[in-house]
C-alpha cells in the first residue's frame, strides 16, 4: 500500500471579519451587523485554505466572541496535523467540545478549500459535481405589511422570481402580511415563508390553514425546536408544506425528523451543521428517503456562498436556493473571485479551491490572531 500524500497544518490565521449592514429582522431578533469571522489555514504545501462562518446568535447560540474564542482553541489542535484528513481533523473539534457548530464550519470550509486545491480542481468537481442553473430567492425581513408589500414589489420589479417572507411575530398580522404581499404580487411569483420558529402549535395551524389559499411554496420551522413532537401533527393539518430549519442541524437530527414523518424538505445550513462535511451526510440521508433540501445561510459574504454553491452543484438533491445571504443590505464586499450574481442566478469561475478568498484590504481593518 503506498504512503498517502499529507498537507501539514504550519499556523492558522483568525479574524473578527465584522460586515456592516442594515438592520435585519427576523421573529427572533435584529442583527444590525454580520458577526462573521475569517479563518484561514496556512499549509506546508505552499497554498492556503480559507473558511468563514457567519453567528447568528438567536439562532445558534454563538455569538462571534464565542466563535473567535473557540477558534483559538481550536487552531491549537490542528497545528502539525495533516490537512487532508479531514474526518480526523473535524474529529478533534467535536472531540474537545460540542455543539459550536458554527465556528466549526469554518474550519471545516478551509479544510475542503485545501483538499480541493491539493487536487487542483474547483471544490464542486473535488465532491464528484457540476453545474446547473441555481436562482434564490430574496428575502423580507419583518415589517408592517404595507412596508413589506411594497418591498415584495420592488423586488419583483427587480427580476426576483422566488420571495421567501419572514413571520414569526403576530399570526394574525402575518396571515395579513401574506395577504398584501401576494395581492401586491400577482399569482406567478413563488412565495414561501419561514417564522423561524416564532409561532406556538395554535398560531401555527391558525396561520397556516389561512395561508391556503396563497399558493405557498413551503413554511420553514413554525414552531420552537422544543415542539418537535408535535410537528407531524400540523404537517397533517397544514395545507402547507413544512420545511425543517432549526429542527435539524445534523444529519441525526435529520433521521429523527424523517422517520417520525415532521417534514416534507429540510433546509441545510452549513453554520447549523458544522460545514460541509455534515452537510453532505444530511442530503445523503434525505436523498435516500426522497426528502428535498434547501441550501440556506446566516448573514455570509460571497467567501461562504461560493462554498454553499459548490456544494449545491455536487447534491441533486438540493432543489431549493436560499442563497441572497450578502445581498441583504450588506455595506461591504469584503471578498475577492468567489460566486457572481446575475439578477438572482449564481455562477462561479472554475478556480481551484472555493474560488474565493478575503480582500486584503478589508482584512487590515479586522482584528486579528496567529496560532
Amino acid at each position: 500500500m503506498t504512503q498517502q500524500h499529507k498537507v501539514y497544518i504550519k499556523h492558522i490565521d483568525i479574524y473578527r471579519f465584522s460586515i456592516p449592514m442594515e438592520p435585519f429582522t427576523i421573529a427572533t431578533g435584529t442583527m444590525h451587523y454580520a458577526q462573521n469571522v475569517l479563518i484561514r489555514i496556512h499549509t506546508d504545501a505552499g497554498f492556503d485554505g480559507v473558511g468563514e462562518c457567519s453567528a447568528f446568535p438567536m439562532i445558534t447560540g454563538e455569538t462571534q466572541e464565542t466563535c473567535l474564542a473557540m477558534a483559538r482553541d481550536f487552531a491549537q489542535l490542528w497545528v502539525g496535523k495533516d490537512a487532508l484528513d479531514i474526518p480526523a481533523r473535524l474529529q478533534q473539534l467535536h472531540d474537545f467540545a460540542a455543539g459550536n457548530y458554527t465556528i466549526k464550519s469554518a474550519f471545516d470550509m478551509a479544510l475542503y478549500d485545501i483538499a480541493a486545491k491539493n487536487e487542483r480542481l474547483p471544490l464542486y468537481q473535488f465532491l464528484n459535481g457540476k453545474k446547473r442553473e441555481v436562482e434564490t430567492d430574496i428575502t423580507i425581513g419583518i415589517a408592517d405589511p404595507s412596508a413589506m408589500a411594497q418591498k415584495a414589489v420592488a423586488f419583483k420589479e427587480n427580476g426576483a422570481r422566488i420571495l421567501k417572507i419572514k413571520l414569526g411575530k403576530d399570526a394574525r398580522q402575518d396571515v395579513e402580511r401574506i395577504s398584501e404581499i401576494r395581492a401586491a404580487v400577482g399569482p406567478d411569483i413563488k412565495i414561501r415563508i419561514d417564522a423561524n420558529q416564532g409561532w406556538s402549535f395554535d398560531d401555527a395551524v391558525y396561520a397556516l390553514q389561512r395561508m391556503g389559499n396563497a399558493n405557498i411554496e413551503f413554511c420553514e420551522q413554525p414552531m420552537r425546536t422544543w415542539n418537535n413532537d408535535r410537528l407531524p401533527e400540523l404537517r397533517r393539518l397544514s395545507p402547507v408544506k413544512i420545511m425543517a430549519d432549526e429542527s435539524v442541524y445534523t444529519h441525526h437530527d435529520a433521521r429523527l425528523q424523517i422517520m417520525s414523518q415532521s417534514c416534507d424538505y429540510i433546509n441545510i445550513k452549513l453554520a447549523k451543521s458544522g460545514g460541509l462535511h455534515e452537510a453532505l451526510k444530511i442530503q445523503d440521508l434525505a436523498a435516500q428517503n426522497r426528502i428535498p433540501c434547501m441550501m440556506g445561510g446566516m448573514l455570509e459574504s460571497r467567501i461562504a456562498v461560493s462554498a454553499q454553491l459548490h456544494l449545491v452543484y455536487a447534491c441533486t438533491n438540493i432543489q431549493f436556493y436560499d442563497m441572497d445571504t450578502c445581498m441583504l443590505g450588506h455595506l461591504e464586499d469584503p471578498c475577492l473571485g468567489g460566486v457572481t450574481y446575475k439578477g438572482y442566478f449564481l455562477d462561479i469561475a472554475d478556480k481551484h479551491g472555493i474560488g474565493a478568498d478575503a480582500d486584503p484590504a478589508f482584512l487590515k481593518k479586522c482584528e486579528h490572531w496567529r496560532v
